[in-house]
């Protein structure tokens, strides 16, 4: 990290923006500097151009491991430990209906939990139900319907859906002919916008052509799928056998069909992973030559998710090499010329991730980092999360308790939570620090009647080791994170969370 430091001195913006060169030398975590072409092209530089698909953090594994602790990923905030059971289906009709009385809604997401898996994957953080029953898709699409009658009769007429998603689970465990069903009675209920972000997750093991040309001719532009790792030894360790001619065969027919983006996950941490294992998995990553690319950290509760118990503690990377695997792949997928959009996402320069971080809309919800910001988020189906103005509704996880709460009285919410104005200017800080990885406070102060540093006293005072580790910084009164804090930047957001106080001992998962 000081080297990096000390290497671009001479140009005090990097990373947020810059006077360039026609040509920087950046070093890559500790291999040796190398050139890299400057953005202009020979342009002149005639005004400031921003740089942050330049933003290449060094990985100082002493650093990490001094931050590596339990946090929320801030999916959301309050965060999901917070819901209580006394907020009810009946609070969250009301709310619905007071949204669609006001004349400028903003427009709609909408977010299907398709629940059902053929095999269990031990690694799996997902509400997840595991059955080999291929006749279970049609009545609980029958549920799905009978969900969103209840809530699209409360929406008004002239709002428009800009993004779908379908998750899981696994979308195309359910046979073609009952996505169509589900995505025709969807399009029947819902107005869409014309330019509409319509998406699912795919299992390329249960993904068939029939399956591709079905959601090609739905309307369907982006897809994505988990691949983890391409070890063998990994996939059996995690008993999931996928190989790479199979994820192959999807990406190419999906970019045959015409879909926009495809995105790809990976796991470090997974059992019995090496540095030599990652790396040879994140060059056939590489040469597949997908548009997104998450790298997670696993999330090992296996006194929370009990099928993770299958998975033996001592399989595990210790903590060293662990981090060592995050430092290869951002090393390599930054080499390769994606961007570090931030904490674990990389998107090649032209995504449209890229452009909304740019242009500062970048937004953070429940499916991850996301070009949609400021949309009510209407989720259905098991477990499934909405987010309405100030409150948060979670649907029972279980699919018979969310049948019987449907069939009864249309709705499933069974806890959620209603946001305070304290919680309210919290979410906006974390949001801000997530997605624009910088922070005004005197902008927070005049929109939200405060002020800043004595409201935030305690978290900025937490704040100080973080910008003596070089973690942030300080620009004209700005917090600004710094390329390696975007690796930690759920440290960075924990300061301002006043529920980790209120309730200590929760269970989350590492933040690195």
């Amino acid at each position: 990290m000081r080297a990096l430091g000390r290497h671009i001195s001479s140009y005090p913006d990097f990373g947020i923006a810059g006077v360039l060169p026609c040509a920087l030398e950046v070093r890559y975590g500790f291999q040796k500097p190398r050139r890299i072409a400057c953005p202009c092209r020979g342009r002149s530089h005639d005004k400031r151009i921003p740089m942050p698909d330049m933003i290449v953090p060094c990985v100082d594994l002493d650093l990490l491991c001094k931050y590596d602790t339990a946090g929320p990923r801030y999916t959301s905030y309050p965060t999901a430990p917070q819901f209580t059971s006394s907020f009810t289906a009946a609070d969250f009709r009301e709310e619905i209906r007071a949204a669609n009385a006001v004349k400028e809604a903003p427009p709609l997401s909408l977010y299907f939990h398709l629940p059902f898996c053929e095999s269990v994957c031990f690694f799996c953080g997902c509400n997840v139900t595991f059955t080999s029953d291929r006749k279970r898709p049609r009545p609980y699409t029958d549920l799905l319907i009978r969900e969103m009658d209840s809530v699209a009769p409360m929406v008004a007429p002239h709002r428009r859906v800009a993004q779908l998603h379908w998750g899981g689970g696994t979308p195309t465990f359910f046979p073609p002919a009952e996505l169509k069903r589900l995505h025709d009675a969807t399009r029947e209920r819902f107005s869409f916008a014309a330019d509409a972000e319509v998406g699912l997750e795919v299992d390329p093991r249960e993904t068939t052509s029939e399956h591709l040309r079905t959601l090609q001719e739905l309307g369907f532009n982006r897809l994505s799928m988990g691949i983890q790792d391409f070890d063998p030894a990994v996939q059996k360790a995690v008993n999931r056998i996928q190989t790479e001619e199979i994820t192959r065969r999807v990406i190419e027919e999906a970019r045959e069909r015409g879909f926009q983006s495809v995105s790809v996950d990976l796991i470090y941490g997974l059992p019995l992973q090496t540095e030599r294992s990652f790396a040879a998995t994140l060059e056939r990553i590489v040469a597949l030559n997908p548009d997104r690319v998450a790298v997670f950290n696993l999330a090992y509760l296996p006194e929370v998710m009990r099928h993770q118990k299958a998975i033996k503690a001592d399989t595990l990377p210790p903590p060293r090499t662990k981090l060592a695997l995050l430092r290869l792949a951002i090393e390599r997928f930054t080499a390769a010329g994606y961007r570090y959009i931030g904490m674990d996402h990389f998107a090649k320069p032209d995504d449209e991730l890229c452009r909304a971080q740019d242009d500062g809309a970048l937004y953070r919800n429940f499916q991850g980092y996301t070009t949609h910001a400021g949309c009510d988020l209407h989720a259905f189906g098991a477990s499934a999360i909405s987010q309405v103005r100030r409150v948060y509704a979670q649907n029972c996880k279980n699919v018979r308790e969310y049948e019987a709460m449907i069939q009864s009285q249309g709705l499933a919410s069974h806890r959620g939570i209603r946001l305070s104005d304290d919680d309210v200017l919290r979410r906006e800080i974390i949001m801000r620090l997530m997605c624009d990885f910088a922070l005004d406070p005197d902008a927070i102060g005049r929109r939200f009647g405060i002020e800043f540093s004595s409201y935030f006293a305690e978290a900025l005072e937490m704040l100080i080791p973080m910008e003596t580790d070089g973690l942030i910084r300080r620009d004209n009164e700005k917090i600004v994170v710094t390329p390696v804090g975007r690796l930690l930047i759920r440290n960075i957001c924990m300061p301002f969370d006043a529920w980790l106080k209120k309730k200590p001992g929760q269970k989350f998962s590492r933040t690195v």
